[in-house]
């Protein structure tokens, strides 16, 4: 999707991931996917860290503009607070609350949007993860059941979930369909789509599956060396093109 008639979500200014590296200025705008990509360790994973503010680049600026207001970036927390939402590459690591229900992993977020005086409203809270169930397809037997009881897939699901019920204006995905299922899968694209048509919410996605990138993306960012190599789009958007960069090489055809 074209990004030329909308305006800047997100401003990267001079940021460098790591001393020695080259800097990268980049703006992410309204109602587009833009991908990452790169060998491993090449500094993309860093890099979508760097904007929720996870991992602390070496200097730059990170600057979200959104409903008149404008936040520098640096920290999660702060991130957050300003309207943008993270979805780890290891949701069980990172991602999932184990001890923790399927309501309560979905509803972490958002407790300041069902509680009140310090009381939470539970039912507010299942309505909204059923509206989320039926609109993702997620299965589960009980929103009381532990999170753990459910597929990958599932829990993927819930943890997307639990991030677009914080209304993101920026959504950064890290590698978001790892090790899940085909229809799972499918699905995902599906939402990922109607989020940008919407133009309510900008894709940010890391993957390490180039067609995933050619099928969602409108623009990829090809890092090495941690830094941006070289960024395709339109006809220059191709599968030889992203593997050429990821080598270190501009595709000549």
């Amino acid at each position: 999707m074209s990004s030329i008639e909308t305006p800047p979500v997100m401003q990267v200014n001079d940021l460098r991931l790591t001393p020695a590296a080259q800097p990268i200025s980049v703006s992410f705008h309204a109602g587009e996917i833009v991908g990452l990509a790169g060998l491993d360790g090449q500094g993309q994973e860093r890099f979508v860290e760097a904007l929720c503010g996870l991992q602390p680049a070496a200097s730059g600026h990170i600057r979200l503009t959104a409903d008149g207001t404008s936040a520098e970036i640096k920290t999660f927390p702060g991130a957050v607070r300003a309207g943008i939402a993270y979805l780890p590459r290891n949701r069980k690591t990172q991602g999932i609350l184990p001890a923790l229900s399927i309501l309560d992993n979905f509803g972490i977020a958002t407790l300041h949007q069902h509680g009140r005086f310090g009381i939470i409203n539970r039912r507010a809270q299942r309505e909204r993860l059923e509206a989320f169930r039926q609109q993702l397809s997620i299965v589960y037997s009980s929103p009381t059941a532990p999170i753990t009881s459910l597929s990958g897939g599932n829990q993927q699901k819930v943890l997307l979930a639990r991030w677009l019920a914080a209304e993101p204006r920026l959504l950064l995905l890290n590698d978001p369909t790892r090790g899940v299922d085909l229809p799972t899968r499918l699905k995902l694209y599906e939402v990922f789509r109607h989020l940008v048509a919407a133009r309510t919410t900008t894709l940010v996605l890391l993957s390490t599956e180039v067609e995933e990138l050619l099928q969602l993306c409108g623009r990829v960012l090809v890092f090495r060396d941690q830094t941006v190599f070289t960024t395709l789009s339109g006809d220059h958007l191709t599968h030889a093109a992203i593997i050429a960069g990821m080598f270190g090489r501009h595709d000549e055809r």
